[in-house]
């Protein structure tokens, strides 16, 4: 991990992967603080239609002293290239090893219906808007690189992830899939899977959590097209995803299993595994599940 370029520095191997949009900023930098305190490596945090996530990476840089920060993703949508790597530079000048830019070309639905946007050919709209990044001249922020790494589900995605940014961010994938990950980027290159853990509860409580989790999503073509790629059929892309879709791309069970469910994607070859707490709904605190979690993980 240590011999990859730009280095980031991990305190431990499992992180977070964290909804914070919905929560005040003062209140998402406390609960930072405690993802911090209980060993976890890293916080990524998703980009809606409100907050700018990388306002929102330096609020939890500042609020922390080792974290590792990502982005998971930012909307290349929102911003135009050169800004957007002027931004992340200035993060990683001021936190060094500590800033991940994560960058993702979205959904059609959110681009088109949301945005007002034209959502056309994303792996040509994502190399453009990276060739664009890398012409910001090198004397802003000289020598202050963040790691760079692509939301990448198809396998031409993940190769420019590995010609045009330092790696891949699977989301919503079965550890076979990280492998098939590794696979292409080869032993160069960062791999930061995203794992789904139920919240604490019945096992009734966490397949409903699992299904309204995947449910999100699963009307979006780019993740449909991910899952079968992955081996699941069409039976299983119903609203809200078959049982079986949702039980391979959610931990459930006992706290053990979740966590195995986590580990999983180290032995398939990811650098870092970001966990998802999956509850009620985005408001869902976090907190008591990665009490337990860590507990057992001994971070």
């Amino acid at each position: 991990m240590t011999n990859k370029t730009p280095a980031i520095d991990f305190p431990s191997r499992i992180g977070v992967w964290w909804n914070s949009e919905p929560w005040p900023i003062r209140e998402a930098q406390s609960i930072a603080r405690e993802i911090e305190e209980l060993g976890f490596g890293s916080l990524f945090m998703p980009e809606g239609s409100g907050k700018d996530v990388l306002v929102e990476s330096a609020a939890f840089l500042a609020a922390t002293d080792r974290l590792v920060v990502g982005t998971g993703i930012a909307n290349i949508h929102f911003r135009i290239p050169t800004p957007a790597e002027g931004g992340a530079r200035t993060l990683a000048a001021l936190h060094p090893g500590r800033f991940v830019l994560g960058l993702g070309v979205s959904h059609a639905p959110a681009v088109e219906q949301n945005m007002k946007g034209t959502y056309s050919k994303p792996l040509a709209t994502m190399r453009t808007y990276l060739e664009r990044m890398n012409s910001l001249p090198a004397e802003v922020e000289e020598g202050a690189h963040p790691a760079r790494l692509l939301a990448a589900l198809g396998p031409k995605m993940i190769e420019l992830s590995g010609e045009l940014a330092d790696g891949a961010h699977p989301y919503l994938v079965t550890p076979e899939q990280t492998a098939a990950t590794r696979t292409i980027l080869g032993p160069d290159k960062w791999v930061i899977s995203e794992q789904a853990v139920a919240d604490l509860g019945s096992a009734e409580e966490q397949l409903r959590y699992a299904h309204t989790h995947v449910g999100v999503y699963s009307s979006l073509a780019n993740y449909r097209n991910s899952w079968l790629r992955q081996g699941f059929d069409e039976s299983d892309l119903v609203p809200g995803g078959s049982d079986r879709l949702v039980r391979s791309l959610v931990g459930m069970g006992t706290v053990e299993q979740a966590v195995a469910s986590v580990t999983a994607h180290l032995d398939a070859g990811a650098d870092h595994v970001v966990i998802q707490v999956v509850g009620e709904g985005p408001t869902t605190d976090p907190r008591p599940a990665l009490r337990e979690l860590a507990s057992v993980l001994k971070l």
